[in-house]
């Protein structure tokens, strides 16, 4: 009589396939519903990021023009180089002058804000196609 219980509560230590198939139907379809929003996530994410990228740009831009008696740096990269003239060390690296795309900003001196004389700093965006991310927009 004891070897018969023993026997019975041994044999129940496993799962059936049928709970194993349940538990795995469960977590696909929890995958399913949680990677679209991850990748939403991760795309609103790199926006976000490419906004305060271009704001830091624009700071550092100013920053130039200040300790160069208004004058504006040539290029970004100018920005990532310790200064010359006063010997100031970079006030970015060159890691900063890539979007989250892999592709870089866009300074562009020629196209000043009319207000404000600033230069445009932009992005290109989504490679998926969507807007410029830039400190202004032409009109504005």
């Amino acid at each position: 009589m004891i070897l018969k219980r023993q026997a019975q509560a041994t044999t129940r230590a496993a799962f059936t396939l049928m709970e194993m198939l349940v538990v795995v139907a469960i977590l696909v379809v929890l995958a399913g519903a949680a990677v679209p929003i991850y990748l939403n996530y991760l795309a609103t994410a790199r926006i976000d990021r490419a906004k305060a990228d271009v704001v830091t740009l624009e700071k550092a831009v100013e920053a130039y023009a200040t300790s160069h008696n208004g004058n504006l740096p040539a290029s970004l990269q100018v920005l990532t180089q310790i200064d010359p003239e006063t010997g100031a060390k970079a006030s970015l690296e060159a890691k900063h002058l890539v979007d989250p795309w892999g592709r870089p900003y866009v300074y562009d001196q020629q196209t000043p804000h009319p207000q404000t004389g600033r230069p445009r700093i932009y992005s290109q965006g989504p490679p998926s196609g969507g807007q410029q991310i830039a400190n202004w927009y032409p009109g504005q």
